[in-house]
């Protein structure tokens, strides 16, 4: 059995940190509602949030229980906080200033893993080097050539897990034993209930974000009826998202890891919070976007831009959920698949109708998902049923 690793408070700390990243990109996409404000923010998001599974990954492996790491950690979270500041200027004024943060933050955790992998850390920290020198390059670029840069750094970093897997799985370094067991066997030798707990604390952190936007949305509006009916359907919609993960999954997603063999979880781990994480967290940027363009005009038309984010916000974050639970074999939910479907259909009655009625629409759409799949946790009917075993 494994031995109980928590998620300490410096990575919460962390976690709070890497999120104002979030907080930013939700900022850029409500100011620019368009598909080349939506391709800038996809791109800034999977290029941060691949480093941060990657101190995820770190503090499974490297805990931050000594000085000189925890230091090291600090560091890294200083250099999330430049790159977070440069994100609504990533492709214009601040693109250097972002790129020199990100490369800041992969030489801190290329140091720090050091420490569990020794050389073998070089298969991934020279990719990741090379995807924050691309980053930073496209700083002193503008229109295509920085787009081009910023694509050729998400291929470096989709590459790199492959790439990763086959050098542990040949052999072809100089020292063959040593190269499979630092970059396949402890790669993958994880703790279970770490890896699920730090992406849960994440993802409620995120969740957070959604609860902001309502209060950035009415700003200095006067408190009324309306206004109160908004928030309270957006923080429905949000307790809905919730509850599929936190009730539904999380507890299975733990059993899943936990009797999945070390050397597979590298692989596991990659698929279903990094792969299938991206559109959910990036789905409640989305969604945040859309409220808080929305909460101030309820009795309003919305314009296209609002009612895809809201809809499409929601959305994405089922489409990422799906993957989650295939990725995981953790069964079909039809309900989500079709409140996926009815949330995208909901656009219309933005546009057409009003920001309420969209608000109501997709508050009906997720808490009847969630009341047609049943509110109890699947993990704690379980453990019911083997104390009734045990009681007879």
């Amino acid at each position: 059995m494994e031995t109980e690793h928590r998620v300490s408070t410096l990575e919460l700390f962390f976690d709070l940190v890497f999120v104002f990243t979030i907080t930013q990109l939700t900022v850029l996409l409500a100011d620019d509602l368009t598909l080349r404000g939506a391709g800038q923010v996809v791109l800034i998001f999977t290029v941060l949030f691949w480093m941060y599974g990657g101190y995820a990954h770190l503090t499974n492996q490297v805990p931050p229980d000594r000085p000189v790491r925890r230091v090291l950690l600090m560091l890294a979270m200083g250099a999330f906080m430049v790159c977070a500041l440069a994100v609504p200027t990533a492709f214009g004024a601040g693109g250097v200033a972002f790129g020199l943060g990100y490369l800041l933050v992969v030489l801190v955790h290329g140091t720090l893993f050091t420490q569990a992998h020794g050389r073998g850390v070089l298969w991934f920290a020279l990719p990741n080097v090379l995807c924050a020198l691309a980053v930073t390059a496209a700083g002193f670029f503008d229109g295509l050539p920085a787009w081009g840069l910023w694509l050729l750094a998400l291929l470096l970093q989709f590459v790199t897990p492959v790439v990763v897997q086959r050098v542990a799985a040949s052999g072809a370094p100089a020292e063959p034993e040593r190269a499979e067991q630092t970059v396949g066997d402890q790669l993958g030798g994880m703790n279970a209930a770490h890896l699920v707990e730090r992406h849960g604390l994440l993802l409620i952190i995120v969740f957070g974000e959604s609860v902001i936007a309502i209060g950035i949305g009415v700003g200095s509006l006067p408190l009324s009826a309306g206004i109160a009916g908004g928030a309270f359907l957006a923080l429905a919609i949000a307790s809905a998202m919730w509850w599929m993960y936190f009730v539904r999954d999380e507890g299975r997603a733990e059993e899943v890891f936990a009797r999945t063999p070390p050397d597979r979880r590298f692989k596991l781990a990659m698929a279903a919070y990094y792969y299938a994480f991206l559109p959910v967290l990036l789905g409640i940027a989305v969604f945040a976007a859309g409220v808080k363009k929305t909460i101030g005009h309820l009795g309003e038309h919305l314009h296209t831009g609002p009612a895809v984010a809201l809809a499409g916000g929601v959305a994405l974050y089922l489409a990422g959920n799906l993957v989650f639970r295939a990725v995981l074999g953790l069964g079909a939910a039809p309900y989500r698949a079709a409140a996926l479907v009815l949330a995208l259909a909901t656009v219309p009655v933005g546009t057409g109708w009003t920001g309420a009625g969209q608000l109501v629409a997709l508050a009906v759409v997720l808490v009847g998902a969630v009341a047609a799949e049943g509110g109890r946790s699947p993990a704690a009917a379980r453990v019911t049923a083997a104390e009734g075993v045990t009681g007879s």
